[in-house]
């Protein structure tokens, strides 16, 4: 059968269709639970959580289901040298946005405290909770973490958006390579050169690893059902990995405006930005995004942007001006069609039968 696959036999599952893990509190254990459950693999984004919160979230999914499930952390957390930036590149981030702050009628914040990395804590909770899969993503943990892994049987899987950065996983020693075409909502997850080089969409990239790379590959960015799932299964995926039709499903933990905008004409433009959180992510294209294009130089780096831009979304939410925020999503929403989990799932699952019987 079409979902007997090497993703299928290594991650425990019976069908090979992953959820995405949404990072900045969009997942939730519910969704997890209802994909696992649902024969799948949930997947909880965990790189903004403390180690205790990991460990909390942890007994909350396992307590909700007894299927197999993935935990993803981000490598490299920051991209300020130090953890801080100078005044002066503070001064021209107030500058840049100040006329958005004034809009929303509140003071722009206090330059933002320096950032410490979270990760190598994170990874360590990782090891003591052994969930069956670890995902990562900006980067590769060090050679004993990943031998640590294997040696406590946790499927380590990393994101690659370029051929280069798939061969570089490969000798690491990865069990599976995430495949994140530039149709995919979220961040763009590169580590070896700029997110902006990183615009091969899925199923050339994914051609092009499997050309080169023995590594199972998960197909991630554009699928949404199940011909997406049917199609990268044939160009040699091992699984598909699906963010955005989930990111809508009632069970996440998107605001109801995101995942009622998921559904509306606005999903049909889509916009790769920085200005939100200092890192390349695409979302639902808002008057923000586009007027900031160009001035990428002036904002500061991941993490300072998100905790400067805060204030405003927090006052943009509570005024509904939501053409000052960057809703997460990907270029397929305006076919999404479910908002269930488990109704999505049967729906994939039963898609990707019905094609493949019909071959």
């Amino acid at each position: 059968m079409w979902y007997n696959t090497k993703a299928t036999e290594i991650l425990g599952i019976q069908y090979p269709i992953m959820q995405g893990p949404f990072g900045g509190n969009l997942s939730s254990v519910q969704l997890v639970a209802a994909v696992s459950n649902a024969g799948g693999l949930g997947g909880y984004g965990a790189y903004t959580l403390s180690p205790q919160e990991i460990i909390d979230i942890d007994k909350q999914i396992k307590a909700a289901t007894n299927k197999s499930y993935n935990i993803n952390l981000w490598v490299s957390d920051t991209d300020a040298p130090g953890g801080t930036v100078t005044d002066e590149q503070y001064e021209q981030a107030k500058q840049l946005f100040k006329p958005y702050f004034d809009e929303a009628g509140i003071p722009l914040p206090e330059k933002p405290a320096p950032f410490k990395s979270r990760f190598g804590n994170q990874v360590e909770v990782i090891l003591d909770i052994k969930p069956k899969v670890f995902s990562f993503m900006f980067g590769v943990p060090s050679a004993d973490i990943l031998e640590q892994c294997r040696k406590l049987g946790i499927v380590t899987a990393g994101a690659a958006t370029t051929l280069d950065e798939a061969i570089f996983l490969e000798a690491a020693g990865v069990d599976m390579i995430i495949a994140s075409g530039f149709e995919a909502g979220g961040h763009r997850p590169s580590f070896l050169a700029p997110a902006e080089a990183s615009t091969t969409g899925t199923f050339v990239l994914l051609q092009l690893i499997r050309e080169k790379v023995k590594t199972p590959v998960i197909a991630a960015g554009g699928i949404a059902n199940g011909k997406g799932v049917a199609a990268a299964l044939a160009l040699g995926a091992s699984a598909a990995q699906i963010g955005t039709a989930f990111l809508a499903c009632d069970e996440s933990n998107a605001l109801p405006i995101h995942r009622q905008m998921l559904f509306s004409d606005v999903a049909k433009y889509t916009t790769l930005s920085r200005a939100f959180t200092g890192r390349l992510g695409r979302g639902l294209t808002s008057r923000v995004a586009k007027e900031m294009i160009g001035n990428e130089k002036q904002f500061l780096p991941f993490p300072l942007q998100t905790t400067f831009m805060s204030p405003l979304r927090k006052a943009a939410i509570e005024q509904e001006k939501w053409d000052m925020i960057l809703f997460w999503g990907g270029q397929i929403a305006p076919i999404l069609k479910h908002t269930k989990a488990k109704e999505l799932m049967q729906a994939i699952i039963e898609e990707t039968t019905t094609y493949f019987s019909s071959i």
